[in-house]
């Protein structure tokens, strides 16, 4: 059973407007992954990301035809979200991990509940089937925010990593994106999916 759709997210009263990245917000995300790294578990990195290395990252995600969002109230970036693939080997071409993080500032105000939903429409479109999120322990605003858009728990990875002096768990949430087929049609580019009817309303 396909989750339903998630809703869209609002900040001090103004709608979160999801789009594209383009290597421009490199700076953006750059300030809000940060510091996650530099002072939480939450990434396993160790040294925060340069703002080229941000680019060369949502450059390389779009290159390869995996969907980049930001979500932003006016000007100002709020959050991103994206997608990575599950794994190499030609049979998991359908599945998909993904990853979404919301600036100190937003945190808990729906950007990242808006910020999924059109990731996960954007996916669909392009024909993928299974998403895959992972989270270190304990992180409640995560489960929180997992669980609420439609993941179910796969497992945990005890004492996966080791960060900040101490050991960490992961866990490891599942959601489905559509319907399983037998043949299914390969995954589709991002601009066929831009040419689709659905495009709009993924993004709003």
């Amino acid at each position: 059973m396909i989750p339903a759709a998630v809703g869209g997210g609002r900040v001090g009263g103004e709608a979160v407007a999801c789009r594209l990245a383009t290597p421009d917000d490199a700076l953006a995300v750059q300030a809000i992954y940060a510091p996650i790294v530099r002072e939480t578990a939450i990434s396993f990195e160790w040294d925060a990301p340069s703002v080229e290395e941000m680019r060369a990252r949502i450059t390389a995600t779009l290159g390869a035809e995996l969907p980049w969002l930001v979500g932003q109230r006016g000007a100002d970036v709020l959050g991103y979200a994206y997608a990575a693939p599950h794994r190499t080997r030609r049979a998991y071409q359908w599945s998909v991990d993904v990853s979404v993080y919301v600036s100190a500032a937003a945190r808990r105000s729906g950007v990242g509940r808006a910020l999924y939903g059109s990731l996960f429409q954007v996916l669909a479109l392009q024909g993928y089937v299974n998403a895959y999120a992972g989270a270190t322990l304990p992180n409640d605003g995560s489960v929180a925010l997992h669980t609420a858009v439609g993941f179910r728990e796969v497992g945990i990875y005890r004492r996966v990593g080791y960060k900040l002096g101490a050991w960490h768990d992961v866990i490891w949430w599942h959601r489905p994106l559509a319907a399983y087929r037998d043949a299914p049609r390969p995954p589709v580019s991002l601009a066929d999916a831009q040419a689709m009817a659905g495009w709009r309303d993924a993004l709003e």
